[in-house]
């Protein structure tokens, strides 16, 4: 199995969107048995919440199930355990590489980090600047250019 691991900073926003976005692309290629996708925070202000109303009423807007995403905080093991970490932005990734024994066994890189044709770098925190769609869009554009980085990294086919 390839597990892929969404982190963001409060795991309500943009980890939890990326989740629920790219594991509705990963049911639509049929490879749901073969990859798995979760997502985390840094930070633990809101272990055990639901997504932020704004991601829920965007991936709704787009008919993406988001059931059973619950916040919870990157452990240490999580870097052993999941095949590629994608961070939101250079904020996050710095907290991943500080965590107390980081070693991580997959790639550890921010999601925008696949796409060269962007002015920007990170994913945009919605929870500050209110703009889910902004953020929306930039994680539904990343997540298909993950999965196709992954299937080719894989070997993977429908």
């Amino acid at each position: 199995m390839v597990k892929v691991l969404f982190v963001c900073l409060g795991n309500i926003c943009r980890s939890p969107m990326a989740e629920a976005i790219f594991r509705d692309k990963v049911k639509k290629e049929n490879l749901q048995h073969i990859i798995s996708t979760d997502s985390a925070g840094t930070g633990n202000w809101h272990i055990g919440n639901s997504p932020h109303e704004g991601t829920l009423d965007i991936l709704g807007e787009h008919q993406i199930n988001c059931e059973n995403i619950i916040a919870r905080q990157v452990e240490e093991k999580d870097l052993q355990d999941f095949n590629y970490i994608i961070a939101m932005d250079a904020s996050n990734l710095g907290n991943l590489h500080r965590l107390k024994g980081f070693k991580e066994s997959g790639e550890v890189f921010r999601l925008l980090d696949l796409m060269n044709d962007l002015s920007i770098e990170d994913v945009p925190d919605p929870y500050f600047t209110g703009n889910f769609v902004e953020v929306y869009d930039l994680v539904d554009k990343g997540c298909e250019k993950l999965l196709s980085y992954i299937k080719k990294k894989e070997s993977l086919s429908i």
